[in-house]
């Protein structure tokens, strides 16, 4: 199984916190990966948090394959982050050559675009690298977006955060927002796009469990919007319906769970908001999910949340203190970072809940 956890902090936070909750929980993974999304950048990335920074791990030739492509595209490198690499005989990492993280100023066109227009323009700049990396076999685009680094690898977690130095904590590498699991896609073929967490347009997500309901998902979504590619792992499929019905359906937020987990009609019919909820219903049931799944989610303004699959299959807790906020798949990893909050108010989500931690860390508890 995965083990997830994500977290939310008043304060720039390192992501050794992430890595201490995975070694804590895992007895519950299989040592085939770690992932790592950070949203709220500061420290070293702080004066770039307004230019949009792509997150690669690429050959050499993949990066000048990149770097030529945005030359050619006008886009303008005004930084490059690449991690200091403590490699050491033994590690269990099945390693790339390079991973870099280069942040770029937009190109002379996109300066009077709108919002909107822009954030396209950084999915197709994506997409193009993608198809391009992956025909000349040369590497990964994980995310190319402002304020959002990713890391994926497949190995062993302590290995992982051992080659990277991201087990000697410093207030360079720091971030607000943190997402992560550990474990690869072993349900599939292991590759590296399939690792959570997934991030599109400001949305992340990932989840612990399976997906049941899959191919159903993956067929309609699919045809819905051009970033909805890969499907390299049944959990994409909660991305995409969040970025679905909460960014292209501007839905509000609650409705993602209406979606995902339906209630019975004979409910729906005593529910003020019936109309909406019967439409989504009977327009959406192919976004149902089955199956045992916790999901953790970030919205583009940070909003952080969780919830469940209908059944309430795997477990998740939600607990901290008022400068950090914290979302486990274990009670053990919270215990592992944040032993001195007060653990009474831990919240366990059950099937029919959705747990909310705003930017001002108060958490709200809304019942489907």
């Amino acid at each position: 199984m995965c083990r997830i956890a994500g977290m939310k902090a008043i304060n720039p936070q390192h992501p050794r916190v992430m890595l201490k909750m995975m070694e804590a929980m895992q007895k519950g993974h299989d040592n085939s990966g770690f992932a790592l999304v950070m949203q709220d950048l500061y420290g070293i990335f702080e004066p770039y948090k307004k230019y949009p920074m792509m997150s690669l791990a690429v050959t050499d030739k993949g990066l000048d394959i990149v770097k030529e492509y945005m030359k050619k595209e006008g886009w303008k490198e005004v930084w490059m982050y690449e991690p200091e690499y403590h490699y050491r005989q033994g590690l269990k990492i099945e390693l790339m050559p390079r991973y870099v993280y280069p942040v770029y100023d937009w190109p002379e066109e996109a300066k009077d675009m709108t919002q909107e227009e822009r954030e396209e323009l950084l999915v197709d700049t994506r997409l193009t690298l993608r198809k391009i990396l992956e025909d000349a076999n040369e590497g990964y685009i994980y995310s190319f977006w402002p304020d959002v680094l990713t890391l994926k690898e497949i190995g062993d977690p302590r290995h992982i955060g051992e080659y990277f130095g991201l087990w000697e904590e410093d207030d360079k590498f720091v971030a607000k927002i943190l997402t992560a699991q550990a474990r690869q896609n072993t349900n599939y073929d292991i590759v590296r796009y399939a690792a959570h967490p997934f991030f599109l347009q400001g949305y992340t997500a990932l989840a612990n469990g399976e997906n049941t309901f899959y191919q159903k998902n993956k067929d309609y979504l699919k045809n819905l919007y051009k970033g909805y590619i890969g499907f390299e792992s049944d959990s994409q499929c909660f991305l995409y319906t969040l970025h679905y019905v909460h960014k292209r359906l501007k839905l509000p937020l609650i409705y993602f769970k209406h979606v995902i987990t339906p209630l019975p009609v004979e409910e729906i019919e005593k529910r003020e908001n019936k109309d909406t909820l019967l439409y989504l219903r009977a327009s959406l049931s192919h976004l149902e999910i089955n199956g045992p799944n916790t999901i953790i989610g970030v919205l583009p303004d940070g909003t952080m949340f969780s919830t469940h699959d209908a059944k309430k299959l795997r477990p998740v807790v939600v607990g901290g203190t008022k400068e950090r906020m914290f979302i486990a798949s274990e009670v053990v990893g919270l215990n592992a970072v944040c032993p001195e909050r007060d653990w009474t108010k831990d919240i366990y989500t059950h099937e029919r809940e959705m747990v909310i931690i705003d930017n001002n860390l108060e958490v709200h508890r809304w019942q489907q």
